[in-house]
């Protein structure tokens, strides 16, 4: 992938943020790719553009996300049954800038006119977008072997830097707000410390202004003596602005919530409390996405919110897992089904205090539209519309736009909602997630609209992504920086 062609806008090939193992390409979304492919070529002599123009443009976006819609299409027609996902993108949107642009750039000055829960409700003001899962590297003794490909740096690491984590999430989508969330790495060797969080946040406050960024405190009980654990979050927090505590509860070693495990470490009430004394008493929980690690299953997380209504519980990944695929929601389920079972036998209700997180998770059922309806669709009935949260793992997977832009124009078809009682993916639903709901949870006053200013020098925009995209790759140089992989 070089200047001359930038890549694929929809970006359907296998990638990895480095915590799971890349699902294979399977024949949908390879199909899906060479037809855009075609299409590029099509439409680009067609409007008189270079090939790069048209990919990089919101017509060569739409006319992704056209083909993929129509692969499904013919999936769901050879197999007999409906279509449960669809992207609705208008046939002329490849052709007609203009209406190129508003499919894919959305509402974003458009207010919705109705609440998606009451008739007498105040209207959502216009769409913002707070991505409440996003990363970056300063360079140091993790991560230097992270395969990706070149993005012209000398030194592999530098691509995932501040500024490029600023240009691609900030300046290179609609994402007005960005959450900046830590990674299962203590110590020196950390790349994401809380230090290189407030630099990563002055850096895009230099090109933004104020209030685009918000950051985590990282919590590990795990590591060292609990009460030095703990009075460590009392003095992160006084010294810093958090919006929440992130928390591994599989790395760097193993316990629960709720302390349910008698053989597990008993720190995980003792966490929460905490949490709640700093006065952050917002958890981030990474769940999901381990190969199967038992610590990081979502057992725990219905059990925790019942016994601590005081504190609300984000869910990062949703416990999905990429080694099984999201149906109609079954008691024996597994990935999301999970979540679904912890808080619902734990009698947490929709609009309770568990918000359910789609980072990385979109990225990877995007590709596969009726998987995307079930996971949506139960999340939706399981959690309500106010508390599922949008994030998308951003810097692994380049800048968002691709996933921002299929989100908005998705929607759970007719068929799957009366066959599974899922509710419509309505717009203003889509507002909420994107949004409206992490507005509320974080208690931020949000900015007008996306940070997109002119280019700086030197960045050149692209459709790359940044993480490893074979199983082989990921095999190789991460399982000892996440050893989490491959333990039952």
């Amino acid at each position: 992938m070089d200047d001359a062609d930038p890549g694929l806008p929809l970006k359907l090939w296998p990638c990895s943020n480095g915590e799971y193992l890349p699902p294979q390409l399977d024949e949908l979304r390879a199909e899906a790719m060479r037809r855009a492919r075609a299409a590029a070529d099509h439409h680009a002599r067609r409007h008189g553009w270079s090939r790069r123009r048209f990919l990089l443009s919101s017509a060569g976006m739409a006319s992704g996300l056209a083909a993929l819609q129509a692969c499904s299409n013919e999936r769901s027609r050879s197999q007999g049954t409906e279509p449960g996902g669809t992207f609705t993108v208008p046939e002329t949107a490849a052709t007609d800038p203009e209406e190129a642009t508003t499919t894919i750039n959305g509402p974003a000055t458009s207010p919705t006119t109705a609440s998606t829960t009451s008739s007498t409700a105040p209207p959502l003001p216009a769409e913002v977008v707070v991505d409440v899962q996003t990363h970056f590297l300063e360079s140091g003794e993790w991560g230097t072997g992270f395969p990706q490909g070149s993005c012209g740096e000398a030194e592999p690491i530098d691509c995932f830097s501040a500024a490029y984590w600023r240009d691609l999430v900030l300046m290179g989508s609609d994402t007005a707000v960005a959450v900046i969330s830590a990674i299962p790495v203590v110590g020196a060797a950390d790349p994401l410390s809380i230090d290189a969080m407030e630099r990563g946040k002055a850096l895009a406050a230099e090109l933004c202004g104020d209030g685009r960024v918000l950051i985590e405190g990282h919590a590990v009980p795990d590591v060292g003596p609990l009460e030095a654990a703990l009075a460590s979050m009392a003095e992160v927090a006084a010294a810093h602005e958090l919006c929440a505590w992130k928390a591994y509860t599989h790395a760097p070693s193993g316990w629960y919530l709720d302390d349910h495990d008698p053989d597990a470490p008993q720190i995980g009430n003792a966490f929460l409390e905490a949490a709640r004394d700093t006065g952050v008493p917002v958890v981030a929980v990474h769940k999901g996405l381990s190969g199967g690690n038992r610590y990081a299953s979502p057992v725990d997380i219905g059990p925790a919110a019942a016994a601590h209504p005081d504190l609300s519980f984000l869910v990062y990944h949703s416990g999905f897992e990429t080694d099984w695929t999201e149906g109609p929601y079954s008691p024996d389920g597994e990935g999301v089904d999970r979540l679904v079972r912890s808080v619902t036998e734990a009698g947490v209700a929709p609009g309770g205090n568990v918000y359910a997180e789609l980072g990385s998770t979109w990225r990877t059922i995007m590709g596969n539209p009726d998987e995307a309806a079930h996971v949506l669709g139960k999340l939706l009935v399981t959690f309500g519309p106010e508390r599922i949260l949008w994030g998308t793992d951003s810097i692994w997977y380049g800048s968002p736009q691709d996933q921002i832009a299929a989100f908005r124009n998705f929607e759970i078809s007719e068929a799957f909602q009366e066959q599974f009682g899922y509710p419509a993916l309505t717009p203003a639903v889509k507002q909420r997630i994107l949004g409206q709901n992490a507005i509320a949870l974080f208690a931020i006053e949000p900015p007008a609209g996306a940070c997109q200013p002119a280019e700086p020098e030197g960045f050149a925009r692209s459709n790359r992504t940044y993480g490893p995209v074979s199983r082989r790759d990921v095999m190789a140089t991460f399982l000892r920086e996440h050893p989490w992989i491959r333990t039952p």
